[in-house]
């Protein structure tokens, strides 16, 4: 398969399953201010920032609005055209990508995903948002899912449907981890310990983010505590977005693609993958715990994204980043573009 393609199918996978992340998070923040009692300036800084952080995108926000509150960052993640995040440009990117690779992908996969692009940039997409979010936000996610069913069910399961599982579960799982990240340390109390008391509904908010909601139900019967969150969103082996499970679908695709059994490794993406498959295995929550929670995320993200830096080396001839690099890599074909530090110490998003 030319890198090309390759990039192209990774590329269009990636912004999809970003899109539907950020759709999600939305949604769920923008119900959970209903059961905000307090509207003061400072709760909702406390409730929005995350976004932001999780986007690393402080720089950028902060130069449309002087603060994040509901009104801006909404706006931010969801309409933005100069947001390189946002799910209006994430739909854009995903739409440019397929249309460089349609004689790749089917027609109906190339169909609705258009379909998809022409709502957002539309005005009854802006009707429908200012009428119900909520319904807005659903029609985003059933976009995304219907996808990724379209795609399953109309694309030969081969190299390209192979780079397709790769863009999802890595944006995947650096999504999740971001989620965990953020939202743990923002919703720990101060001078709190670590597993203290801690609002069930914001946690709840936490798993919602995730779709997770329900499976940690019907796992952990009448707990909800922030260890146990940690545990199932790391280390739950089949749950779609626990990181385990993202990290073993990673590599697995990549052995599919070399034809390697995956007891072994022929390159560096397969050894890097593989590495972290065994350690998230073998890992337990206590010793996640024991090393700092944002401390062990922090890490995760970067070996995450050195597994795709790894396989664009391999496989899409893209010069990875330098390790000390801030700014984001940009995908080969568009040029891409750089994005802001965060006061996070977390990996940035890539952005191509």
């Amino acid at each position: 398969m030319l890198s090309r393609v390759a990039d192209c199918l990774f590329w269009m996978s990636r912004y999809i399953e970003r899109a539907e992340n950020n759709a999600r998070i939305l949604d769920v923040n923008l119900q959970l201010m209903l059961d905000v009692e307090t509207q003061s300036e400072t709760e909702m800084r406390r409730h929005w920032a995350p976004i932001i952080n999780s986007l690393e995108e402080h720089e950028l926000f902060h130069t449309f609005y002087e603060q994040a509150d509901g009104t801006s960052v909404v706006d931010f993640v969801t309409f933005e055209p100069k947001n390189p995040n946002s799910i209006f440009s994430c739909l854009s990117r995903a739409r440019e990508n397929a249309r460089s690779v349609r004689e790749q992908i089917s027609s109906e996969m190339w169909e609705h995903l258009n379909e998809l692009y022409l709502f957002i940039r539309s005005d009854a997409a802006k009707e429908l948002f200012h009428s119900s979010s909520y319904q807005f936000y659903k029609r985003i996610l059933e976009g995304s899912f219907q996808f990724l069913g379209i795609t399953d069910a109309t694309m030969t399961h081969g190299e390209g449907w192979d780079f397709c599982q790769l863009g999802k579960f890595i944006e995947r799982a650096d999504r999740t981890s971001r989620i965990l990240d953020v939202k743990y340390h923002i919703l720990l109390p101060s001078g709190e310990r670590v597993g203290g008391n801690v609002d069930t509904v914001q946690w709840m908010a936490v798993l919602r983010s995730c779709s997770a909601l329900e499976a940690y139900r019907k796992l952990y019967v009448g707990q909800l505590a922030p260890w146990k969150v940690a545990e199932f969103l790391i280390l739950h082996d089949c749950f779609p977005r626990a990181l385990r499970h993202c990290i073993h679908q990673v590599d697995y695709a990549l052995h599919r693609i070399s034809g390697v059994p995956e007891d072994r490794f022929s390159n560096e993406a397969e050894r890097l993958s593989g590495k972290l498959r065994s350690e998230l295995d073998y890992t337990r929550i206590s010793e996640i715990f024991q090393q700092g929670l944002h401390q062990y995320l922090d890490r995760l993200q970067q070996r995450v994204s050195e597994v795709g830096n790894a396989m664009g080396e391999i496989y899409c001839e893209i010069i990875p980043d330098p390790p000390a690099r801030s700014q984001s890599q940009s995908q080969g074909q568009s040029g891409g573009g750089g994005q802001s530090q965060s006061q996070s110490q977390s990996q940035p998003i890539p952005v191509r």
